[in-house]
């Protein structure tokens, strides 16, 4: 598989047509992925700056985003609501509604995006647009940090189109609860951080998610069609070798599928019941 970067990457996601049912994603690093469910474009979590301590370079320049429906935002962390993308999104793009929680409406329109496309919504929340049924979920960063007004700051999103279901977890433990409050929802999509957590990383200001272990046991309480981790690859500090994912549920779940591969790749579910 060849890496598709700026443009065609773009051109990529445009051209692809879609049978109802089917999904694709591209995984562009970190827990950014670009979903496309018949011609609507998502962006999770995009995460475009230019740093040096990333270890992949970013695969877009944030104005080349001309087809974004949907801008998902996860919580206020540089690399999940990125001061660098929203605002080149937000003009690549000028059709795209952002989603965050209500605690970070003002950071999004901070970012200069108007007041008219920002969508915020609280743990339980759904809003639903154009074929569109988003629900936010509870994510604990660690910690949970619930504002007693405005509710909490990090949130997993349930995207449902198409007949098509997509759960991204953001940046989360696997909680108590957890399981239960998505069970309600017969997923296609996954997508899991792996990084997880310990007391240096901590000490030194990075806040955990849930390991690879919690990721495939979260897994196997949901059985999603197509699994996918992410968050393990674009710092060193805070890295986390997916084949020891891949190890875990191979033994523990070895019915479920999951996907580890390149970014900038192709990666097209068919519908539910059909042959992969």
């Amino acid at each position: 598989m060849i890496m598709m970067t700026n443009r065609a990457l773009i051109e990529d996601i445009d051209r692809l047509d879609l049978t109802p049912g089917a999904a694709a994603f591209w995984w562009i690093g970190q827990m950014s992925y670009v979903v496309k469910i018949g011609p609507t474009v998502c962006y999770f979590d995009p995460y475009l700056a230019p740093k040096p301590t990333r270890r992949v370079p970013p695969l877009l320049l944030p104005e080349e985003v001309s087809n974004a429906a949907w801008v998902f935002g996860s919580h206020n962390h540089s690399d999940h609501i990125d001061p660098t993308a929203i605002p080149g999104i937000a003009k690549g793009s000028p059709r795209a509604r952002f989603v965050c929680s209500r605690v970070n409406r003002a950071r999004v329109r901070d970012l200069g995006v108007s007041e008219g496309r920002i969508v915020s919504l609280d743990a339980g929340d759904a809003h639903e647009a154009d074929g569109v049924k988003i629900t936010a979920v509870a994510a604990q960063h660690e910690f949970f940090d619930r504002d007693p007004e405005l509710g909490y700051p990090h949130l997993s999103f349930v995207v449902e189109c198409g007949g098509v279901a997509v759960y991204h977890a953001g940046d989360t433990l696997k909680y108590d609860g957890l399981s239960a409050a998505l069970s309600r929802w017969k997923l296609d999509l996954a997508f899991l951080p792996i990084n997880g957590r310990d007391a240096v990383r901590f000490a030194r200001g990075t806040i955990g998610n849930m390991t690879y272990q919690e990721a495939v046991d979260l897994a196997g309480d949901l059985a999603p069609r197509l699994t996918v981790p992410g968050h393990h690859d674009m710092f060193a500090h805070n890295a986390e070798d997916p084949d020891r994912f891949r190890a875990y549920m191979d033994v523990k779940f070895p019915r479920l599928r999951y996907w580890i591969g390149p970014h900038g790749t192709r990666v097209v579910l068919p519908p539910a019941g059909r042959a992969d």
